[in-house]
C-alpha cells in the first residue's frame, strides 16, 4: 500500500503572468499549467484517499486563506483555493475557473510559503498534536518578477529539514537560468535575477530540486512507472522429504513475491444520465461525484449502470411462460456434446483433490536439459522469511548448491489450503545484493499441445521421395540474400551510448507500452478539456520512437533488400478491382484475338434459371451480364428455387440440396459485392421458416442455417455491407 502524502502547489498567478514571451504562443499561466494539471491529474487517477492536494495562489486579486492562518500583514493577495484533500473531477474544473491572471503584483511568494507549511502542519497532525507519518511536499511556480521578504528564509528552511521525512520542496521557474541544458535568457530584469538568486540559495539550504519550467515540461512526456509494493502469495516452508513421517528432511520458511506483473490500462466504466436525482433503488458501484458530464444534461449528474441477474426456467403450470428461481435452486451441470451432464455437490466433492498449503521439493534437473518454452506463467521470487536469520542461511545454502551443480529444480506447490496445485520450476539467481529463487509454473501432460509441421528445406512426396529444390523452398541464394539482410538489420550496435559507442538502439528500460501510457494520457487531458470537439493531441514521440524501423538504417540496408527482392523473384500484386469485384466481365481474361465469344457464339446476356441445374444456371446467369437489374433477377429466381425445395421437401429430404443452393447464392453474392441481394432473402427466409409459411414446422431448416453460419453477410465478410458484426451475430439468435 502506497504511503500517505500531503502536496501544496503554490501558484504565482501575478499580473506578469498572464504575458506571452520569448515567441510562445501562450502566456506564462497557461505555459506553467500544463505541468500543474499533469501532476495534479496524476494524482488524481490513482484514486488514493491518502494523497492530499492544495492550491494556493500568489499575486491574486482577493486576499482569502480559510481560516488557515490569521489574515495578519504580510499575507494579502494571497488565496488558499481548497484545503488539503483528495482531489476529485470537480475539484479541478473548479480550479480551471478561478486559475486565471490577476490585475496585480502585490504579494508575498515567502508568506504563501509559510501559509503552504502551516496548511501541512494542521492536515497532518493527529488528535494529540503529534504529527503523523506522511510525504511532505511544496511544489513552487513563478516567474520571479514579484515582490519577496527574505527575512524568515533561515527559519523556513529551517522548520522544512525538521520533518521526519524532510518536507520536498520543489521550485520551477518561468525562464529561469539553467546551467544543466545551457539556458540563460537574455537581458533579464535585475529584480527577477536577484530573486532567481535567492531562492535558489533558499532551495538548496532545503535541499530541494531548483529547476526552469521548461525543462520539466520537456520530461512530462517520459511516462512514469508505478511502483507497487509487492504483495506476497505464498508464506509458508520450502520443504525436501516427507516430514510427517521422517526426520531426516529439509525445512525453510519461504515467502513468495511476483517478480513481474502485465500493467493495464484502465477499464472503461458505463454510466447514464439521472434522471431522478433524488436517488434510484439499489446499492450504486460508485460514486456520482467522481464523475461530472455535461453540465446542460441534468446538471451534470451521472449514475452507475447496474447490473441486475435472474434465472428462468419453462413454467410447467403455463406452457410458452418463464417464470424466476433462485440462484440456491439451481444445480451445477457440464455440456456433454448437446446434453447436460448433472453432477452434484456430494459427487463432485469426491473427485475434489483435499490440498494443503505447502512448496514441496520432488526433483532436479540439469540445466541445459531444460526446455525454455516450458514456463507458463509470470515469474516469482521466493526468498527467505524476513527476520528469519535461520531461514536466510538455509535457503542461501540450496540456492548456492544448485547454481554449482547447474541445476533446477521442480517442486509442487499449494498457494492456499483445498486449492489445486501446480507444478513449478525453481531456478537459482545470484546478484550482488541478493540471492533468490526464480519460480515459474510447469505444464502438465494435458496442456501441451504436440503439432506437426511439414519441413521446411525439403518437401516428402506420397512414395516417400525427397525433394530438396522446388518452387516452394529456398534455394541457395535465396538464404544467402535473407542471411545477408537480416544481418545488415541488426539493431543491437545500432544505437549509441553517452560517449558514443554503439550500444543496443531500443534498450527495455526507453521502451514504454504504447497502449498503456497512451490511455492515460488521453484521459488526464480529458480531465482539463471537456470540449468534446477538441482534437485529441498526438502521442508523444518517446512512445512511438520506436513503432518503426530507423530511416538510417532502412537507407543502409537497400542494396540487400535490392539483392533479396531478386532473389525471391518478388512481383507486385495488382490491386483488387472495385465496384463488381473480381467476377465482372471486364476483368475475366480475354482471348489473344479480342474477340467476344459468347457475342460470336450467341450467348444470352440472361440465363434462365433451372431448377433441374440449379446451382450451375444460377453461376452460368451472374456470369453472363454486368447488369445490376439481371443479376438481381437471377437473386430472386434463385430465391424462389430454395423457398420451393424446402416448401416441397418430405420432411428433410429437400433440405440438404437447400442449404447447398443458399451456400452458393451466399458466396456468389459476396464475391460480386453486392450483400443487400442476399440479406434480404435471408432475413425473409428466417421469419417464413419460423413462422411455418413454407408448408408446415420448417424449424429444422433454421436450425441447418444457423449451425452453417449462413446468415447476414456483414461488413468484416464483405466491405460494402451495411451489417455490422455485432448486428450478423445477433441474427443468429431466435
Amino acid at each position: 500500500m502506497a504511503g500517505k502524502e500531503a502536496t501544496v502547489y503554490i501558484l504565482d498567478l501575478g499580473e506578469t503572468m498572464g504575458e506571452k514571451r520569448h515567441g510562445r504562443d501562450m502566456t506564462d499561466l497557461e505555459w506553467a499549467l500544463e505541468y500543474v494539471w499533469d501532476k495534479i491529474t496524476t494524482t488524481v487517477s490513482t484514486g488514493r484517499k491518502t494523497a492530499l492536494m492544495s492550491v494556493i495562489g500568489v499575486r491574486t486579486d482577493e486576499t482569502e486563506l480559510k481560516g488557515v492562518m490569521e489574515e495578519d500583514e504580510g499575507y494579502e493577495n494571497i488565496t488558499v483555493f481548497s484545503d488539503l484533500k483528495q482531489y476529485l473531477l470537480p475539484d479541478i474544473r473548479m480550479l480551471q475557473d478561478v486559475l486565471k491572471p490577476s490585475s496585480t503584483s502585490t504579494g508575498d511568494l515567502i508568506s504563501a510559503l509559510a501559509v503552504a507549511i502551516h496548511q501541512i502542519d494542521v492536515a497532518t497532525s493527529g488528535k494529540n498534536g503529534n504529527l503523523l507519518k506522511y510525504d511532505r511536499r511544496i511544489i513552487i511556480v513563478t516567474d520571479g518578477r514579484g515582490y519577496m521578504d527574505t527575512a524568515d528564509l533561515d527559519a523556513i528552511a529551517g522548520k522544512m529539514k525538521s520533518y521526519d521525512p524532510p518536507m520536498e520542496v520543489v521550485l520551477l521557474g518561468v525562464d529561469f537560468d539553467d546551467p544543466g541544458s545551457g539556458y540563460k535568457e537574455e537581458d533579464k530584469d535585475a529584480h527577477k535575477e536577484q530573486n532567481e538568486t535567492v531562492l535558489k540559495a533558499f532551495i538548496d539550504d532545503c535541499d530541494g530540486n531548483f529547476g526552469s519550467l521548461a525543462q520539466a515540461i520537456e520530461q512530462l512526456e517520459i511516462p512514469r512507472l508505478k511502483e507497487t509494493r509487492a504483495v506476497p502469495s505464498y508464506k509458508g516452508t520450502l520443504t525436501l522429504g516427507d516430514t510427517e513421517a521422517y526426520d531426516a528432511t529439509i525445512t525453510i520458511d519461504v515467502e513468495r513475491y511476483p517478480c513481474t506483473m502485465v500493467a493495464k490500462p484502465p477499464t472503461a466504466s458505463s454510466f447514464i444520465v439521472r434522471t431522478d436525482l433524488g436517488g434510484t433503488a439499489g446499492p450504486s458501484t460508485q460514486s456520482s461525484a467522481t464523475v461530472v458530464g455535461d453540465s446542460e444534461a441534468t446538471d451534470g449528474q451521472l449514475s452507475a449502470v447496474r447490473n441486475h441477474r435472474a434465472y428462468q426456467v419453462d413454467n410447467p403450470d403455463e406452457p410458452g411462460q418463464k417464470m424466476n428461481v433462485e440462484p440456491d435452486d439451481l444445480e451445477r451441470g457440464f455440456e456433454y456434446g448437446r446434453t447436460a451432464v448433472h453432477v452434484s455437490e456430494s459427487d463432485a466433492n469426491v473427485v475434489k483433490i483435499e490440498t494443503k498449503q505447502s512448496l514441496e521439493l520432488i526433483g532436479f534437473i540439469a540445466a541445459e536439459k531444460f526446455d525454455r518454452y516450458l514456463p507458463m506463467s509470470r515469474s516469482n521470487y521466493i526468498v527467505p522469511q524476513k527476520t528469519n536469520g535461520q531461514a536466510k542461511l538455509a535457503l542461501s545454502s540450496f540456492i548456492n548448491a544448485l547454481w554449482e551443480a547447474e541445476c533446477y529444480a521442480i517442486a509442487r506447490l499449494v498457494t492456499k489450503e483445498n486449492k489445486a496445485p501446480l507444478m513449478v520450476l525453481l531456478t537459482p539467481r545470484i546478484e550482488p545484493d541478493y540471492e533468490a529463487l526464480i519460480e515459474v509454473e510447469l505444464p502438465f501432460e494435458e496442456d501441451m499441445r504436440r503439432y506437426k509441421f511439414p519441413p521446411l528445406d525439403k518437401k516428402l512426396t506420397v512414395s516417400g521421395k525427397t525433394i530438396t529444390e522446388h518452387k516452394d523452398l529456398p534455394n541457395d541464394d535465396l538464404v544467402s540474400a535473407m542471411s545477408d539482410y537480416v544481418d545488415a538489420m541488426d539493431l543491437s550496435t545500432f544505437g549509441t551510448d553517452d560517449d558514443g559507442n554503439p550500444a543496443e538502439y531500443a534498450p527495455i528500460e526507453d521502451t514504454y507500452s504504447p497502449l498503456l501510457h497512451r490511455v492515460n494520457q488521453i484521459i488526464r487531458w480529458r480531465a482539463t478539456h471537456s470540449d468534446p470537439t477538441l482534437p485529441l493531441p498526438n502521442p508523444p514521440q518517446i512512445l512511438t520512437r520506436f513503432s518503426a524501423p530507423p530511416s538510417e538504417l532502412l537507407q543502409q540496408t537497400e542494396s540487400q533488400l535490392t539483392a533479396l527482392k531478386t532473389a525471391a523473384d518478388v512481383k507486385k500484386v495488382p490491386p483488387k478491382t472495385k465496384g463488381r469485384g473480381k467476377r465482372t466481365r471486364a476483368d475475366r481474361e480475354k482471348p489473344l484475338s479480342g474477340l467476344d465469344i459468347d457475342e460470336l457464339l450467341g450467348n444470352p446476356k440472361r440465363v434462365k434459371i433451372e431448377p433441374s441445374n440449379l446451382i450451375p444456371s444460377f453461376k452460368q446467369a451472374l456470369a453472363a451480364t454486368d447488369d445490376l437489374e439481371a443479376i438481381q433477377d437471377a437473386a430472386n429466381a434463385m430465391a424462389a428455387e430454395i423457398r420451393t425445395l424446402v416448401k416441397n421437401s418430405v420432411g428433410e429430404s429437400g433440405y440438404g440440396r437447400a442449404l447447398e443452393a443458399i451456400r452458393v447464392f451466399r458466396d456468389e453474392i459476396t464475391e460480386l459485392e453486392e450483400p443487400d441481394m442476399y440479406n434480404v432473402f435471408v432475413r425473409e427466409l428466417k421469419g417464413e421458416l419460423l413462422d411455418g409459411k413454407l408448408g408446415g414446422d420448417r424449424r429444422e431448416m433454421w436450425w441447418r442455417i444457423r449451425g452453417s453460419r449462413y446468415g447476414l453477410i456483414d461488413r468484416k465478410r464483405c466491405f460494402t455491407s451495411d451489417v455490422s458484426e455485432e448486428e450478423a451475430a445477433a441474427f443468429y439468435k431466435g
